[in-house]
């Protein structure tokens, strides 16, 4: 959730928002409103429900009153008693079961990704009647939480889905599930809707989150009655893989399905332990990096699209809940560490601006990057030293402290960005100071951020083309650079071209070892590419390979 005034990401209810002394800090907040549901592309329709028609849903006469009689009372009422509240959700949940069970693969609702008007949404009733209850029963499920999340009863979600005495999850839930589980099959709304609802009921059972779950009511402290997390530990890691899933799509609708249930799960340092360790950071940045590139072509053509920009936001708003988990975790330091992916990502981000508010989270989580230490969980005996060096030296590579230099000249009336810029600021340049110009160079190469400047020049390589070599002789250097020849970017492939042929040029038969790791295959198509610049590039390296003197070759 956010602050809509300032775009200010609340952090999650056991978290700080960033002290400056201790980023990492932590104590409970009040659990934040729930994200929203959209509405139903069939909303108008759900008033004219007739149930006694649906067999198949196979309600019984008393389920089929308590229906009637929630839909003509108002919720606080319904929902005053938790027995009644309690039996109301069970039998929303058995429609969801029934109906998911009955529902046709290509029915009218599961197809529409629009709101519709009322008359449609009748028409669509009386042809697909299923899919309009499932999408009711899903709404309704969404309103019970929300109300019990926000409202001043004393009635809780735990004390709706979990029973008994040590609070055991309803068995019902594996209705949510299944309707995530129909993949394809299934529709927008209803998966967004039942993995929302299925990731606020789970993340109650978090111990992390019972504090957090405490009410006030009339002046007095309610406490939320006891949950059993071990019987949600199963649901919430089968809703984390199908989270997982959906992010490791291309596509943009298909992810957009889990953010909703991912930003719910983010509020409890259980579920962030737990997408941590199904790969989730990799596959965030993933999603980050390509969205930012596909933001940077739409702003390069003019198109403002705010749709992709909340997107981008919200997938960068649930990396930087992660970073908290990086003070005490070793793995999850690691995650982030891995191939630089994260704070490239996040540097895009900063260098694309494509609102203040992408910005402003993208700081947050850099900031929290370059200052996270090992001393709680330093991992296993031998392992690396993974801290907020290692980070630094990434933003470097990846030439954050050019964005950064440029942020300070801007006019910026948060105090908190404000601040994050100029700690980043002193960090970045007090860590670069500290490094020598090969390493700035071999850290850009590893990044795969390769950007024109005083690195890739022939002084550079004349003074430094042996250290291409390495430490163990494997050249892996020249490997990345030859790897990086067949990226997107026109302007990464022109300077690994030019490196590649000043390293022929400067290293002992060079022009040997450039061959047997195949640069020269993959050069040779680019003297063709339509990018003017890359063609030139890739002649010029072409030449340094296979002729002695290439500078004599026309390369204009």
């Amino acid at each position: 959730k956010t602050d809509e005034r300032h775009h200010r990401p609340v952090p999650p209810p056991n978290q700080r928002p960033i002290p400056k002394q201790n980023p990492f800090h932590s104590y409970t907040l009040r659990m934040p409103p729930p994200p929203a549901l959209p509405a139903s592309p069939v909303a108008p329709a759900f008033p004219h429900i007739q149930w006694d028609p649906l067999g198949s849903l196979r309600l019984t006469a008393q389920e089929t009153a308590l229906l009637r009689m929630a839909e003509t009372n108002p919720i606080e009422y319904t929902l005053a008693d938790s027995r009644d509240a309690s039996m109301y959700a069970r039998v929303l949940l058995k429609v969801v079961a029934e109906a998911s069970a009955a529902a046709s693969a290509s029915g009218d609702v599961a197809q529409l990704t629009d709101a519709v008007t009322e008359e449609a949404a009748l028409t669509i009733l009386d042809a697909d009647p299923i899919g309009v209850v499932t999408h009711y029963a899903i709404h309704k499920l969404y309103s019970i939480i929300e109300h019990l999340m926000n409202g001043a009863s004393a009635v809780t979600v735990a004390s709706v889905f979990y029973v008994g005495k040590e609070g055991i999850l309803v068995d019902q839930w594996k209705a949510l599930l299944r309707v995530l589980n129909k993949g394809g099959k299934g529709d927008a709304f209803a998966q967004t809707g039942a993995s929302l609802c299925l990731a606020l009921i789970l993340a109650t059972a978090c111990p992390s989150q019972q504090s957090a779950a405490t009410k006030v009511v009339d002046g007095q402290t309610v406490k939320a009655r006891p949950t059993s997390y071990s019987s949600a530990v199963e649901p919430l890691e089968a809703l984390t893989a199908w989270i997982i899933s959906q992010l490791k799509s291309s596509s943009g609708s298909t992810v957009a399905l889990s953010i909703p249930a991912m930003t719910a799960l983010m509020t409890a340092t259980e579920s962030r332990l737990l997408f941590a360790a199904s790969g989730g950071v990799k596959y965030l940045s993933r999603q980050l990096r390509s969205g930012g590139r596909k933001q940077s072509a739409k702003k390069d053509a003019g198109d403002k699209s705010s749709a992709s920009v909340q997107q981008l936001y919200e997938l960068t708003f649930c990396l930087w809940t992660m970073t908290y988990e990086l003070e005490g975790s070793y793995s999850i330091r690691t995650d982030f560490a891995k191939d630089g992916l994260a704070v490239g990502a996040l540097t895009d981000l900063i260098t694309i601006a494509p609102r203040e508010k992408v910005v402003r989270v993208s700081l947050s989580a850099l900031r929290n990057l370059a200052t996270c230490t090992s001393d709680v969980d330093a991992g296993p005996a031998g392992s690396p030293r993974i801290d907020g060096q290692i980070f630094l030296t990434d933003m470097i590579a990846c030439r954050l402290m050019k964005q950064i230099d440029n942020l300070r000249q801007r006019q910026f009336t948060d105090p908190d960005v404000i601040d994050d810029v100029e700690v980043l600021h002193r960090l970045l340049h007090e860590n670069y100071k500290e490094m020598s110009r090969w390493e700035v160079y071999k850290n850009e190469v590893e990044s795969g951020h390769l950007q024109w400047g005083t690195c890739h020049t022939e002084a550079f390589f004349k003074e430094n083309a042996r250290m291409v070599e390495g430490t163990d002789g494997d050249f892996r250097l020249l490997k990345v650079l030859i790897a990086l020849l067949s990226s997107k970017d026109e302007e990464v492939a022109s300077i690994a071209c030019h490196d590649i042929g000043e390293f022929v040029r400067y290293y002992p038969n060079g022009r040997a070892i450039a061959k047997r790791l195949g640069a020269k295959e993959l050069v040779m198509p680019l003297i063709e590419h339509d990018n003017v610049d890359l063609q030139r590039h890739a002649l010029q390296c072409v030449s340094k390979i296979m002729v002695q003197h290439w500078e004599f070759v026309k390369t204009g």
